[in-house]
């Protein structure tokens, strides 16, 4: 079968592998059709910072069609349509007792501890799999994944309702908490970026409001009101430097993105202004809410779509999107049909 493996940093591969053996106890194989390429995909390829096993098939952002399934599998059955559950949970670990499976002694996450999505076929385990519905388009269904995470910061922002929230990074991950504010939050929602085509892409899509990361800029755009509360989708330490500037007393600051480098900060303006650092670490039961809300966010959803690709594409597409070429915030593949 078709497959795309990452073998070590900067080193990706379109390959012909065996195809998947008949399922384990507990385990279903999936026929892919249709995945996502991640931020942190890229990050792994450019960096090999989280490579535990080579080669190995990437892509944790998917959904399938259910094609056999292991002795001891219940609730699932062939044929039926799931997106799966990036995360590798150990299941006995303290953090995993008290249902904090995000937070695993020893997480890991599909397309890296065991092969992922980027494949015709893909093996795991059965209680990795949410069920969707058969008339979603798979594109769409394969976002359930980084809705999810998004979901999961806006919740744990838990911004008061009236309250401004400004989401700074429009990629995926700030686009999606962007567009759930505009649907889950009573109050403002302001966008920035520095990229301001993709920002305006998101405010569109959305009804949020494009500022600059300065408090002036802020001030304008909400009637000479200030900010407390915010997310970060860019993991960028100046960003984040920024945004302790400008944030009210009081507020929080939720933290979602991905960082390359530690990060210096005054910890002192933490404490005299009571700002909280709000880490949000993939997902913990958001994952079926995330599926439950894609129909009726499929049109938004569909705007900001940057390319559906085929798995002979995704290594021109790795290259395209790290030098920052991308319109919109998606790369779909879809797997067994053309892309277009």
């Amino acid at each position: 079968m078709k497959a795309v493996r990452l073998h070590a940093a900067g080193d990706l591969r379109v390959e012909d592998i065996d195809p998947c053996d008949a399922p384990a106890a507990g385990w279903a194989v999936v026929r892919t059709t249709a995945a996502g390429i991640c931020g942190s995909d890229l990050h792994n390829y450019r960096t090999g910072h989280w490579i535990s096993r080579a080669p190995s098939v990437a892509g944790h952002e998917f959904a399938g069609v259910v094609a056999a399934v292991g002795p001891h599998v219940t609730g699932l059955s062939v044929g039926a349509t799931v997106v799966a559950d990036s995360r590798y949970w150990c299941g006995e670990c303290e953090a995993c007792r008290a249902g904090r499976t995000n937070v695993c002694a020893s997480l890991g996450f599909v397309g890296e501890v065991c092969d992922g999505g980027f494949a015709e076929y893909v093996a795991l385990p059965a209680r990795l799999l949410c069920r969707h519905d058969p008339s979603l388009d798979p594109v769409i269904a394969a976002m359930a994944e980084p809705m999810a995470v998004a979901l999961h910061a806006v919740r744990r922002l838990a911004a008061p309702t009236g309250d401004p929230v400004l989401v700074v990074g429009c990629g995926a991950i700030g686009g999606f908490v962007a567009l759930l504010l505009s649907r889950l939050h009573r109050g403002p929602v302001l966008v920035a970026d520095r990229n301001p085509e993709r920002a305006r892409l998101v405010a569109n899509v959305t009804g949020a409001t494009v500022v600059d990361l300065d408090a002036a800029s802020i001030r304008r755009a909400l009637g000479d009101k200030s900010v407390r509360h915010a997310c970060d989708a860019t993991g960028d330490g100046r960003v984040l430097k920024s945004l302790l500037d400008i944030l009210a007393g009081g507020g929080s600051l939720a933290l979602v993105g991905i960082a390359n480098a530690p990060v210096e900060i005054d910890l002192n303006m933490l404490v005299e202004r009571e700002t909280a650092l709000v880490g949000c670490h993939a997902f913990i039961d958001e994952l079926p809410d995330a599926v439950a809300m894609l129909p009726d966010l499929s049109p938004q959803l569909q705007r900001l779509i940057d390319a559906e690709i085929t798995l002979d594409d995704v290594p021109a597409a790795y290259e395209r999107l790290l030098r920052g070429e991308a319109r919109g915030l998606k790369t779909v593949i879809r797997i067994g049909e053309a892309g277009r």
